[in-house]
Parts: C-alpha cells; sequence; structure tokens
C-alpha cells in the first residue's frame, strides 16, 4: 500500500472514531511567515494603529521575582493618546464591546485611558514548535468539547476552525507550569447603600502538569487540566476555609474537596462547578468565572464569529502592584481608571449559547480572546431577557519569567446589582504573584490535591 493510500485510509480511521482533524501542513507552514508562532496575523492593521508583531520584548536590566514589573517595561513613560468616556464613547463605539459602552452607559465617571499598541506577546521556543507540530497533530474529542490530544505545552490549534477550539487554546496558553498566589484578594464592592466590601485573603495555587517543558503528548499524562488549592486567611467567616480543586481533561465540572473548619471535615462537593455560587460572596462569583472563563466547555455551543478590533486592558500592570494600597486600585464603583491601561488589539470572538437541554445562569455569553496570545481578555454574559448582564475583563502583562503573556487578574462588573468583584490580582497584597516554569516541591505532585492531604494541611 502507497503513502498516499496509507494517508486516506487513516484519515477515514478517525472519521469512524469521530475524531475531529487538526489543520494542514500548509496552515503549518503559516507559522512564523505570514502568522505569528502562535497563531496571529504579524502585519499591522490597515492605518497602523495595531502594529506588526515583533516577538518578545525584553525587560530592562535589573528584574527578578519580587520587584515591581511595571518598573522594567520599555514603555512605561508613556502617556495616554486619547481617552474614552459616555461623551464621547459614540465616537469609539466600532471599536468597543457591547459590554464596554454598557459600563459608560452605567458606571458614573468610568473612563478608559487608549495609549499605543504594543504586541510584544510571544511563548518559548519549546511552546512554538509545539503549536507547530499541532497544526496537523491536535485532535478534539468525539464529543468536541474536550482535547483529545495535542503536543504540550503548545497552542492545539493556532488556526482554530470553531468556537471551541478557540476556547480550549485560551485554556492551555503557556503561563509556566505552576503560579503562586500568596496573598491575593478576592473582593467584592459593597451593596447599594453599604459602604461594607467584602475582602477575603486567600493564598492560591494552581500547577498544570501539562506545562513542563519539553514536548509531550498530552494522551500520554493523566487527564488532568489543572490542580488548585487555596485557603482563605481572612475575613472571619471564611478564615480556615480550604479547597482542593482537580479540573479533569474529559470529565464535565470538576473534583472539588471543600475543607469547613467549624466542623472540622473535608466534603466533596459534586455540584460546586458550572454557574454555582462560590461559598462566602452573595451570590457575586459563581465558580466558572474566574479568569474571565474557568471551567469545562460542555454546557454550551461556541461559535467563531471572527475577529474584531478592540481597546482591551493590555499591558495592563496596575492590578499587579504588590506595593500600592488596594483601595487606590479597587474605588467605590470600579477600578480607579489610572491602574487601567488599555491599547487596540485584533481579538478572536466567540459566542457561547447554552445547549438544548442544558441550563446556566448566562445563557448567552462572548468571549474576547487576544490574538497573539490566546489570553481570554474578556466576556459579556447575557441574562434570560438578553439584556447584558455581566461583563467581564482581564489585565494582560507581559511574564519575563516565562516568555510569554499572562492575564489572570481581572474584574467583573454585574450590571443588575451595581457591584463589581476583582480577584486574582497582586494589587496591595505586598507579594508580586510567582509564576513557575519548574516543577519541583510537593505542589507539583498529584498526592497534594487529595481529599487526605487538604485534611491533613487544614488541621494542623
Amino acid at each position: 500500500m502507497n503513502k498516499k493510500i496509507q494517508l486516506v485510509a487513516a484519515i477515514a480511521l478517525l472519521f469512524q472514531m469521530g475524531v475531529a482533524l487538526a489543520g494542514s501542513p500548509q496552515d503549518a507552514d503559516r507559522l512564523g511567515k505570514d502568522l505569528t508562532t502562535l497563531g496571529g496575523e504579524k502585519a499591522a492593521n490597515k492605518d497602523a494603529s495595531i502594529p506588526a508583531w515583533t516577538g518578545v520584548e525584553a525587560p530592562l536590566a535589573g528584574w527578578s521575582q519580587g520587584k515591581k514589573r511595571v518598573d522594567f517595561w520599555a514603555h512605561k513613560n508613556e502617556k495616554p493618546l486619547f481617552s474614552i468616556d459616555v461623551n464621547n464613547m459614540a465616537k469609539y463605539a466600532d471599536k468597543l464591546t457591547p459590554g464596554q459602552i454598557q459600563l459608560f452607559k452605567q458606571i458614573k465617571g468610568y473612563r478608559m485611558d487608549i495609549y499605543p499598541s504594543h504586541r510584544s506577546c510571544d511563548a518559548p521556543g519549546f511552546v512554538a514548535e509545539n503549536t507547530k507540530k499541532n497544526v496537523t497533530g491536535a485532535a478534539m474529542a468525539p464529543d468536541g468539547w474536550y482535547l483529545k490530544d495535542a503536543y504540550m505545552p503548545g497552542i492545539p490549534f493556532p488556526v482554530p476552525t470553531n468556537g471551541a477550539e478557540a476556547m480550549l487554546n485560551g485554556k492551555f496558553h503557556y503561563r509556566g507550569v505552576g503560579i503562586d498566589y500568596k496573598p491575593t484578594f478576592t473582593a467584592v464592592s459593597p451593596r447599594k447603600g453599604s459602604a461594607d466590601w467584602i475582602k477575603a485573603a486567600d493564598n492560591v495555587f494552581f500547577y498544570m502538569p501539562w506545562a513542563k517543558k519539553g514536548s509531550t503528548l498530552l494522551s500520554t499524562l493523566p487527564p488532568v487540566e489543572w490542580y488548585l488549592h487555596f485557603d482563605y486567611t481572612e475575613p472571619a467567616a471564611l478564615a480556615g476555609q480550604a479547597l482542593n480543586i482537580t479540573m479533569h481533561l474529559n470529565e464535565p465540572g470538576s473534583e472539588t474537596f471543600y475543607y469547613f473548619p467549624g466542623q472540622r471535615r473535608v466534603r466533596r462537593m459534586p455540584s460546586y462547578a458550572y454557574d454555582s455560587p462560590q461559598i462566602g460572596f452573595e451570590n457575586q462569583y459563581t465558580m466558572d468565572e474566574p479568569e474571565v472563563f474557568f471551567g469545562t466547555l460542555d454546557r454550551f455551543d461556541f461559535k467563531l464569529a471572527g475577529k474584531k478590533e478592540i481597546y482591551v486592558a493590555y499591558d495592563s500592570f496596575g492590578a499587579y502592584n504588590f506595593d500600592g494600597k488596594f483601595e487606590d486600585f479597587a474605588q467605590r464603583d470600579s477600578v480607579n481608571p489610572a491602574h487601567r491601561h488599555y491599547e487596540l488589539h485584533r481579538a478572536w470572538v466567540v459566542e457561547a449559547t447554552v445547549k438544548n437541554g442544558m441550563r446556566h445562569s448566562a445563557p448567552k455569553r462572548t468571549y474576547y480572546l487576544d490574538e497573539d496570545s490566546w489570553n481570554y481578555l474578556g466576556a459579556d454574559d447575557y441574562d434570560g431577557q438578553g439584556k447584558i448582564w455581566k461583563v467581564r475583563e482581564s489585565y494582560l502583562i507581559p511574564l519575563y519569567e516565562t516568555g510569554s503573556c499572562d492575564a489572570s487578574a481581572f474584574v467583573q462588573y454585574n450590571l443588575a446589582d451595581g457591584r463589581y468583584l476583582v480577584d486574582l490580582h497582586a494589587a496591595g497584597t505586598g507579594k508580586d504573584i510567582q509564576y513557575m516554569v519548574d516543577a519541583a516541591g510537593p505542589r507539583f505532585n498529584s498526592n497534594y490535591y487529595t481529599s487526605d492531604n487538604l485534611r491533613a494541611m487544614s488541621e494542623r
């Protein structure tokens, strides 16, 4: 049997198995040519307000862990080109999302300062190499909502053909193998008529076992997207509570164990996922809202609606200013405009609609993903009447230690309740977020995230 016949037979077998095929060798050849190493368009936009892609930009000399990142950013002294507020938003409406327009309309004094755009998001060489192999080597599972195989760490579908592929790219963008937030503040603004914030201090650690340096087929690893541990230290109502969560690649929801100090016991939380409210935050924060999107894809159909030029919180270091005051960052009605930094970038637009037979408190969502790094940049959630309900935006920065970009810090505005929340940031915490590229220590072991170990750690 010649090679052509063998190839045709192999493709036919894959179709019979229901495995979604990856792209073509021609698509792979485009990476590093007219496309960036991760699949973005290299070229500038028509008027060059979005410049051509330049790749990783090194920090100024002298940065090391524990020093303020913005102080070593090459463009730290730039001034805004202009600002957008409710008075002139119509002039820029074609570069705004529906959710952003609602923020101008509903939040008094809401402002976006627009700076020159910079395109320096890339990834280390091994990630770029794996991404290129994934063009023809990655495979979606038969049911179309989880990743069956890919070379890791790498972007699974740098030339996406549907919305689910784009969303998986966001879930598997490279930011090291571990992330340590010690501490961060999960904070919710006061109810109307009150001045009292919910401000919970918590230690958070993420471990992504597929993100170790090198090249590994995902199918050869345990089917885990990430492990997470966090524990609350304040306020008193939450202090001592702790969780271990395992997000499996191929199982809906998550495996969650929760320690309740008043009961001195660990409980398995089988339904603590999707739109389940997080404990202690007055129904303002669900389990799938952190980092703009946080969970599995199985409850929604995802449509790839193309790209849009939008103003997004890019190179936005304010959320990572650990030695400032939290109250300067998070004001009464919104994050301080002076701590938000916006640039014009191209973003993939993915429209999510809840599947027939499924339910979700937000039956329709629109996500925006950075074309250069595949980070989730924002989302608009709609309620059952089709009105914009919640607006999320993340704060993307370059990571000097990983050679990539990340946008873990984010804000969510609840337009119906007139409240907002911030999470997974460093603002006012006294310590920077630590992104780890080497897997060393007990937290890089699956046994750390068991119910037994959670009990042992919590009862010390």
